[in-house]
Formats: C-alpha cells, structure tokens, sequence
C-alpha cells in the first residue's frame, strides 16, 4: 500500500487509537500498530522506530498512574536506571546499524517472541509469583539490561519480560513492581526515541498519526476496559499476532 495520501495517515492513527486500548486491558498492542505501519509501506525499520516513538507518551501515562509509589521504589529505580539506560541506547544503536536485509529476517522470530509471551503472560506472572526465587539487586541489574537492550532494539513483549524480572526484587508487591516497570519503559522509549529520531529513522508524519491515535485510544479505554475481559481479547490479540507471525514468514520466504 502507498504511504502517501490522508487514508494511511488515517489508518495509522485507528492502528494507534486500538494499541493503545489493547495496551491498557491486555498488552500486546505493538503486535497491532507494527505490522500496520509496515502493511502501509514503511521499511520494518522505520515501521518500528515509528512505532518506538509514537507509543512511549502512552507509557509516560501509565507510568503517571502509578505516581503514589514513586517515593517507596526509588531507591530499586535508581539501581536500575544505569543498566536501562545504557541498554535502551545500545540496543536503538543496534537497530541504527542493522540492515533493513537483516532486520527483515528476524521481525518475524521477534513477533513470534512477543506474540508467545503474551501468549504465556499468565503462566509466567503465575510462576514468578510462586517461585519464592529471588535475586541481589545487581542480578536483577544484569537482566534488566538485557531486557532493555531487547526494548530499544524492537520493543514489543518488553513490559511482560521486565515484570518478569521485576518480579525477581525481593519484597515487593505487584503495584510497586508495576510501577518500576512502568517508570523504566519510559526510561527505554525515550532512551530509543532520541537516538531513532536523532538518526532520521522515523517517519514524523506516521509517528504523529500513531500518537494521536493512541491518545484518544488510552482515554478511551477507561471506558473499555469496563466491557471486555482481558482474558478474551488477550487470546484475539494472541490469534492475529500468530497471523502476522504467519504473514511475516511467508513475506521472508518469498523475498528470498
């Protein structure tokens, strides 16, 4: 499909408005507004970079909800803040120097990734939990890095990874492990939004168009989350990631 035109803009902020609502039920919006922005015609780089840039003020939002528990996680923030920043910058710097040739052959392992830890998200929260395994804080450092190496490199399946680790921090309770994983996604997104727009590797207008769309999408799905269980459209958004999955590798075997 063209990228030039009012149409496509339009489809990318509908991309953008339902991401953002099925990021506040479910997760897993990324596996929506990705693959749009590439069916439009963008290069999978600079769809994801597009994508990367446009998503992070819904993360600001979520991280804004959280504000209570700001002063008691602090201090685990802190700690963390290194290796997130560090790993969020090597991993945009990654995505800089990786040819569209290369990245198009593992877009379709990473949503399959993301797709599968969505898939999974309870069993993993479940295991975590119950696991009564944790970890010293420069361990937790370690993977965090990692994970947001992964998180500025693509993105998608990073919130369900980092709660993974979050989960790991000795005596904390879900809200406050949300609300360092929340602050650290913004530290992430705008970490890679600054190296990807500094590198010209987004697309402004379709960035724009997705941030718009995914404003009304977070407002709206207050309202939207009251209707729909999160375990059902988990499971549709889990089906059309495995269709993308799908799409993605027949794309990659017909190039080649």
């Amino acid at each position: 499909m063209t990228t030039e035109g009012v149409i496509p803009l339009l489809i990318a902020g509908v991309a953008g408005f339902a991401a953002a609502a099925v990021n506040a039920v479910a997760g897993g919006g990324t596996l929506i507004s990705f693959p749009t922005l590439m069916w439009l015609g963008l290069p999978s780089r600079v769809a994801n970079a597009t994508n990367a840039v446009a998503l992070w003020p819904g993360s600001a939002s979520g991280a804004l909800g959280f504000h209570k528990y700001f002063a008691e996680t602090k201090d685990q923030l802190k700690a963390l803040l290194p290796p997130t920043i560090v790993g969020s910058v090597l991993g945009s710097i990654l995505l800089v120097v990786t040819s569209t040739k290369v990245f198009d052959f593992v877009v379709p392992f990473l949503i399959l990734i993301a797709t599968l830890l969505l898939a999974f998200q309870g069993k993993i929260k479940a295991a975590t939990e119950k696991s009564g395994f944790t970890l010293k804080a420069w361990q937790v450092g370690v993977l965090q890095f990692f994970v947001s190496l992964y998180g500025g490199f693509f993105g998608a399946g990073m919130g369900i990874m980092m709660l993974a680790v979050m989960s790991l921090y000795e005596g904390m309770d879900l809200h406050r492990l949300n609300a360092i994983k929340n602050w650290l996604a913004v530290v992430i997104n705008m970490g890679a939004s600054i190296i990807l727009l500094s590198k010209g590797l987004v697309d402004l207008k379709f960035a724009l168009a997705v941030m718009v769309g995914a404003l009304f999408g977070g407002y709206a799905s207050a309202q939207f989350a009251q209707k729909i269980e999160a375990e059902k459209l988990r499971v549709w958004v889990v089906a059309y990631g495995l269709v993308m999955v799908g799409y993605m590798f027949w794309r990659l075997l017909s190039a080649g």
